[in-house]
């Protein structure tokens, strides 16, 4: 079975960060070829939206049946405001614990983010972690597409 991946926003910009590059775009190669699922949603798309054209296009040309799309929903938005309830991260960082949410009440595999400060952090994930068990929801894998990297034999 596909590993299902939450990409956050930080992912597609990353694709064109010289910083990043070296690993974002391994991991899009993987979509491209089938060996891995995306878990798209309406947040990331909003947040796309002041991107610059090359990050759009990046989107519209993956393969839409390599895509779940998702929207925010009522339950996303309650677990979001859980991380900040519980102290995660603070009211600013709320569309961060949105995609939090989201991946986790999507059942993602994993969770991609450049987002070192608020989301690919050890004390942010055991944080987001506690309140996803709490919460009766299962844990969530959140790393970097440097920890998705496909090594041949």
């Amino acid at each position: 079975m596909k590993q299902r991946i939450y990409m956050d926003t930080s992912i597609f910009g990353g694709y064109f960060d010289p910083e990043f590059a070296e690993f974002t775009i391994p991991l899009f190669e993987r979509v491209k070829k089938n060996e891995v699922q995306i878990i798209y949603s309406s947040l990331t798309e909003q947040e796309l939206i002041p991107s610059p054209e090359r990050v759009k296009q990046l989107v519209r040309n993956l393969p839409a049946d390599h895509i779940d799309f998702i929207d925010i929903t009522d339950e996303a938005i309650a677990l979001a405001s859980e991380y900040i309830a519980g102290n995660v991260v603070g009211k600013t960082s709320y569309e961060d614990c949105l995609h939090i949410a989201l991946a986790t009440i999507h059942k993602a595999d994993y969770l991609a983010s450049w987002n070192f400060k608020h989301i690919v952090n050890t004390v942010r994930i055991q944080g987001y972690n506690a309140v996803n068990v709490k919460s009766g929801y299962t844990i969530l894998k959140i790393c970097s597409p440097k920890d998705l990297m496909k090594y041949e034999d």
